[in-house]
């Protein structure tokens, strides 16, 4: 399979680059092949069923983007935070990365200072701190917008860039099919009958990896942690046995059901564990009826992901009509709400 199979022209003025007043963003439904029809996210409650089951992820972005001053020198080095190795050591991305060799100490504030002890490939480096840096985020830290975002963060990104329901802290990037979600329209779809229960997936630097190899096999995620509690594995397993929809709000949700699936045997059931789950079309899903999500990147594991659910032909299809009827991609864009496809369709 070639990821130039699932690559598409997106003008550039169809990338959000600010976000829509949660509640209000437009929502392509793909219903049984080749149906499509164009809602709005508030209209989310009855395009829902009594008794599916609503599964969201409640990881919480932390301000990871951090900027300092090279002590040598006085050059600007712009730090994110990837993943904590203890107390006061992170895996970081540096740029720019020549500047951030082996040795370099830098200076973020007054107190605190920090020293690129390693590069550990991939561009990362192993930065020390001169004490935990978590406590200094929300004065220090930067809402790490993805890179598509073509501006410097604001302040109301602080609050856009999370889901009503973000918990638990420690992603770097949003799950992006959450933000559209307010609290009046959680009460509608209590009312509706729809049920909701939360998994964590701590989205990690794996969302902003291009794939740049030609065949889709040859590309390797990168692992990111996921928890799913008791509560949330007895609710998936009664629907399962009553016949009711597991809707996942967003991809990380879907790989996190689909990973603990495959770890149990293909029951999910309680427990935490780290995945690089890669779904591609052919994957076998044994969780998910229903998938909410955004547009996604040409050529990337989200868009095969999503192909895999529903169909590449059929996904793609969608996405030009979504481009010709003037919807806004990635991030902070319009959503989908999307039916598996049906097996030989």
């Amino acid at each position: 399979m070639l990821v130039r199979d699932f690559d598409f022209e997106l003008p550039g003025d169809r990338i959000a680059q600010h976000a829509r007043p949660r509640g209000t963003s437009r929502l392509l439904v793909l219903d049984a092949p080749p149906a499509r029809r164009h809602r709005s996210i508030a209209d989310l409650p009855g395009l829902l069923r009594p008794g599916d089951l609503l599964v969201v992820n409640d990881t919480r972005v932390i301000p990871a983007r951090l900027f300092a001053r090279r002590v040598a020198g006085g050059g600007r080095v712009e730090l994110l935070l990837v993943e904590r190795i203890d107390t006061r050591t992170w895996e970081c991305l540096a740029r720019p990365g020549r500047k951030a060799r082996a040795g370099t100490r830098l200076e973020l504030a007054p107190g605190l200072s920090a020293e690129v002890v390693a590069e550990t490939g991939d561009g990362r480096r192993r930065v020390e701190f001169s004490e935990p840096v978590e406590p200094h985020l929300d004065r220090l830290g930067h809402v790490p917008l993805p890179p598509y975002i073509d501006r410097p963060d604001e302040a109301g990104d602080r609050e856009r860039y999370q889901t009503v329901w973000a918990r638990e802290p420690g992603a770097i990037a949003a799950p992006t099919a959450g933000l559209h979600f307010t609290p009046e329209l959680l009460r509608a779809l209590e009312e509706r009958g729809v049920e909701r229960r939360a998994v964590t997936l701590h989205v990690g630097i794996g969302t902003f990896k291009p794939v740049t190899a030609e065949l889709v096999h040859e590309h390797r995620m990168d692992a990111e942690r996921w928890w799913v509690p008791g509560e949330t594995a007895g609710a998936i397993v009664r629907a399962r046995a009553e016949g009711r929809r597991v809707v996942a709000v967003g991809t990380t949700v879907v790989r996190t059901l689909e990973s603990a699936a495959l770890q149990c045997g293909g029951e999910v059931r309680a427990g935490s564990g780290s995945t690089d789950l890669f779904v591609v079309p052919g994957f076998r899903f044994r969780v998910v009826d229903v998938l909410l999500t955004n547009f996604h990147l040409p050529r990337s594991t989200l868009l095969m992901l999503v192909s895999a659910f529903a169909g590449r032909e059929r996904v793609l299809a969608a996405y030009h009509e979504a481009i010709a009827a003037g919807y806004r991609f990635y991030s902070y864009g319009d959503a989908m709400l999307v039916e598996r496809r049906p097996p030989g369709v």
